[in-house]
Formats: C-alpha cells, structure tokens, sequence
C-alpha cells in the first residue's frame, strides 16, 4: 500500500526533535514523498513554541522544492472543559488540527468515562480538529466504540501511529479495537510516523500492521493519496 503524505511530523521547534522543516523536505524528496504535515506540539507540552509560531505559519510556502507541506499542530487538552492550548485563531489559519491527551500539559487521566466525556467536549468545541492523534493511549484510555461515532460526527479522523510501539508499548491491541471499530462504522484513519527525526519519515510498518489485523483497506485510509488528503481537509 502506498501512502504519499505524512500527516504527522514534528520539527525542532517541539523542543524534543530533531530535525528542521527544510531536512524534512529532503528527505521527502529522497523518498518520493509527496507531501507532509508539520504538526509541532501545542504550546502547553514542555519545551514546545509559542503560539505565534502557530500564528506565522502562513509564512512558510505551500510548496517548497515540489514538496506539499501542510501547516499544522498537535494541539493538548489542557483542562476537563475540552479546552485546547491554542487560540481559535491560531487554528484558522492551520490546515492540520490533530490533537491529543499528554501528560504535564494541563489533563490528566481521570479513567475511560471520564476521559472520553473530555474528548467529546473538544469535538463539540472546536470545528477546526480534523485529527484525534494516538487514541489508543494507555495512559488516557477512552471508549472505543463512543469515540469513533463522535469522530465520525464531526468529520474528525483517527490516527494510526506508527511511533506507539516505541512510546506507547503494549497498545497494539487497542489500536486494533478502534481500526475495526473504524471498519464497522465505515469512518476513515490517517496513518502517521509521528517522526521526531527526518529518516522517521513514512515508516509505516507498524501502522500498516494494524491495518493488516483490523482488515482496513484503502478506502479506510486518507492518505493514500495527496488529492484524497486535499479532499479531507478542504471538506473541514
């Protein structure tokens, strides 16, 4: 299966990464990728930039060496109100709005019930998000089955991470759960590295597993190709 956009990729600007935007687009343009996601963390996760860093992003072209790059942010809950840690303004100008449970940025785990009733506070919210980034988290569990009728709701995608196998051992199964979930509801998923260095970079092997297991197929999946991505989002 090819993927020809990553939708989840974090810069030197998250504080905990290792590489530039401009390393990015040559390691994109190595591998034939066709276009990439620059979703550096909220401003609430420790080390991570200000918000006008979010604020600027129409600064950076479209397009640099023939290599789409969507200007985006993995956003954190921040309180049990389903508030984010970026300012509706911010996301305006976004074309990716992923976001996310962290620990020490504002929310922490308060049990499946409760954590899924916060989520579904920030879908209600923000009509911005287009991405709910690692929903299998161990550390914030959240009902599988009320998550992805939500999602679906509000045009919001599920993430399969290809980095939870390192940062989040022992998910393999829930994330299952929620793809066939996925597959039952008809909904879609986005597959994302979540690369902290540019050779991350579309490595999919983990994510692919999981599409394997769950039985998605390209349908299920938006980034499968750069118009379906453009479509996605544009639709948001």
């Amino acid at each position: 299966m090819k993927l020809e956009a990553d939708l989840h990729v974090h810069t030197v600007s998250s504080g905990h990464a290792y590489s530039t935007l401009e390393e990015y687009v040559s390691q994109a343009k190595k591998i034939g990728l066709k276009a990439f996601a620059m979703t550096d963390h909220g401003p609430a996760m420790p080390g991570a930039p200000h918000y006008y860093h979010f604020l600027n992003m129409p600064m950076i072209p479209d397009e640099i060496d023939g290599v789409r790059i969507f200007k985006g942010v993995e956003a954190n809950i921040i309180n049990v109100e389903g508030e984010l840690d970026l300012r509706e303004e911010s996301l305006r100008v976004l074309d990716v709005v992923m976001f996310a449970m962290h620990p020490k940025t504002g929310y922490d785990n308060q049990g499946e019930e409760e954590n899924t009733r916060v989520l579904l506070k920030v879908l209600e919210r923000y009509p911005q998000i287009n991405v709910l980034a690692h929903p299998e988290n161990a550390k914030y569990p959240i009902n599988v089955e009320q998550t992805v009728a939500a999602a679906k709701a509000k045009g919001v995608a599920l993430e399969i991470n290809n980095s939870s196998h390192l940062t989040r051992p022992g998910t393999f199964q829930k994330i299952v759960a929620f793809a066939r979930e996925i597959k039952k509801q008809e909904w879609k998923v986005v597959l994302g590295t979540d690369s902290h260095i540019s050779m991350m970079l579309a490595k999919y092997d983990y994510a692919l597993q999981v599409v394997k297991e769950a039985g998605l197929t390209e349908k299920h999946i938006i980034n499968t190709s750069l118009k379906k991505v453009e479509e996605f989002l544009s639709a948001g």
